[in-house]
C-alpha cells in the first residue's frame, strides 16, 4: 500500500493550492470560511448597564462572565453588565454589529459604554486584563506576582487551540473519527494537564497564593471543557491529576464562579442555565442567592 492509499480519504493528496469545498460536515462545517467580515446586517442590542457583553457560555465565554461576577461580588457596582447571546452554532458571530466590535468573529466581545468614546474589547485575555486594570483587582501590581499571572494567562491562550480546536473538535465535532488526529491532540492535552498538576502540587493558585485572572482563564478550559462541552474527561483520565482537581473543585465552589458559569448557555433543562443576563436577579432564579 502506498502512502496516498493510507491517507484519509484513501488516495487523498493535498493539492498544490488549497481551495474551499462546498461542504465539510461537522458542527461548524457550514459556517466556517476562509475570509473575514460580516455575512449579514444585524445591529447589536444595547442594555442599560455600563458593560455590554456579547457572548455564548463556551469555555471562552465563561472566563468573562466569571470575572464580571467576581467583580460584582467584590463590590464593584460599575461592573454591572448585560450579557447578550451570540449563538455561534447559528452564525450570529458573522452579523455586521458583532464584526464591527470584533473583526475576528469570535466570542466573546465586550463594549464598555462608560468610557468616552466607548471601548470595544475582544479576545478573552485582553478582556480579562482590561477589566482587572479598570477595577484594580485580580491582577497583582507587584512585578513578580504580576508576571506569574501573565505567564499562566498567556499559557492558557496558547494551549486552548489544542484542547478545543484540536481534541474537542476531532473528538466531539468532526463528521467522522480520525485516530491520528485524536491521538495527537490527546497526547498534547494530557501533557498540559500534567503541567498544571505538577505546578498546582506546590501552589494554591496558578500565580501562587493569590486568586487571579489566570485562574479564571484556565478553569473553564482545563479541566472544565473536558468535563463539560467535549465530554472527554474519562478519555484523557482527568481524575488522575489530583492536584489539578483540588484546585478545580476549590475554584468551582466560589459563589461568583457558580454564577458566572451559567450565563449565555443553552440546556435541555431550561432551569439549569441562562440564555441572557440583564440583572443579578436573572441568575438568582437559577443559582441560590446564598451563592452570591
Amino acid at each position: 500500500m502506498n502512502d496516498a492509499q493510507q491517507n484519509q480519504p484513501a488516495g487523498y493528496v493535498p493539492p498544490k493550492v488549497w481551495s474551499q469545498k462546498t461542504t465539510y460536515g461537522g458542527a461548524f462545517g457550514s459556517s466556517n470560511r476562509p475570509v473575514s467580515g460580516a455575512t449579514f446586517e444585524k445591529a447589536l442590542p444595547i442594555g442599560k448597564h455600563p458593560l455590554q457583553l456579547y457572548s455564548q457560555g463556551t469555555p471562552n465565554g465563561q472566563k468573562v462572565t466569571i470575572m464580571l461576577e467576581e467583580l460584582l461580588a467584590a463590590g464593584h457596582t460599575g461592573a454591572e453588565y448585560d450579557a447578550w447571546l451570540i449563538d455561534i452554532f447559528k452564525g450570529d458571530q458573522f452579523g455586521s454589529g458583532f464584526t464591527e466590535i470584533n473583526p475576528n468573529s469570535k466570542i466573546p466581545a465586550l463594549v464598555d459604554r462608560s468610557s468616552d468614546p466607548v471601548t470595544p474589547v475582544f479576545e478573552t485575555g485582553s478582556i480579562l486584563v482590561y477589566l482587572a486594570e479598570k477595577f484594580g483587582v485580580f491582577l497583582p501590581t507587584e512585578l513578580q506576582a504580576r508576571t506569574r499571572t501573565f505567564n499562566w494567562l498567556m499559557w492558557q491562550m496558547g494551549t486552548a487551540p489544542f484542547v478545543g480546536g484540536g481534541l474537542g473538535h476531532f473528538y466531539a465535532y468532526a463528521p467522522f473519527k480520525i485516530e491520528y488526529a485524536i491521538d495527537r491532540y490527546a497526547m498534547e492535552v494530557k501533557r498540559q494537564l500534567h503541567v498544571l498538576d505538577t505546578h498546582l502540587a506546590k501552589n494554591e493558585f496558578l500565580a501562587g497564593d493569590q486568586y487571579t485572572i489566570a485562574d479564571m482563564a484556565v478553569w473553564p478550559w482545563q479541566p472544565g471543557s473536558l468535563y463539560g462541552v467535549y465530554n472527554t474527561h474519562e478519555f484523557v483520565g482527568v481524575e488522575e491529576y489530583v492536584h489539578l482537581l483540588r484546585w478545580y473543585r476549590a475554584i468551582g465552589e466560589r459563589p461568583a464562579v457558580k454564577r458566572g458559569r451559567v450565563v449565555n448557555r443553552r440546556s435541555d433543562n431550561p432551569g439549569g442555565f441562562l440564555l441572557e443576563r440583564h440583572d443579578a436577579s436573572d441568575i438568582d432564579a437559577i443559582v441560590p442567592t446564598t451563592a452570591r
